[in-house]
């Protein structure tokens, strides 16, 4: 079989400040940009790599959630619990020091894991985990 990662979907709150993130801090291009105010659904993704995307994506719009399920989402949204996302760096430390030099809330600095790999994290607008691992 021949299987590619093409996207991942991230919720967001608040679109304009999840696109600023990604786009002028992450330094992703946008590739989409479709809805309005809240409704959007934003695809993002790192130039040179068209095939790989990040849908951002209003939480909880499926017809077939029902209320207690938007409200659970909100919930983990708010605490940080909902999504996530690992991403990889030849240079975790000048990732690091131009993720953190904004307003951007830290979870970790860069780590040397237990299991071996380095990494840190961030929290994004919505309150999704972002941890950037070091790959050489």
């Amino acid at each position: 079989m021949d299987i590619t990662i093409h996207t991942t979907v991230l919720p967001h709150e608040d679109p304009d400040a999840s696109l600023a993130f990604f786009r002028d801090v992450l330094g992703f291009e946008v590739r989409s940009d479709v809805g309005q105010g809240r409704m959007r659904w934003i695809t993002v993704g790192p130039a040179g790599q068209p095939g790989t995307s990040i849908l951002l994506a209003p939480p909880a719009v499926d017809p077939g959630i029902t209320e207690e399920e938007r409200r659970t989402i909100t919930e983990m949204m708010a605490k940080g619990t909902y999504g996530w996302i690992l991403l990889a760096a030849p240079d975790l430390d000048a990732v690091f020091e131009k993720v953190s030099a904004g307003d951007t809330e830290v979870v970790q600095e860069p780590t040397r894991q237990p299991y071996g790999v380095r990494d840190c994290a961030f929290r994004d607008p919505a309150g999704n985990l972002v941890r950037i691992q070091e790959v050489r």
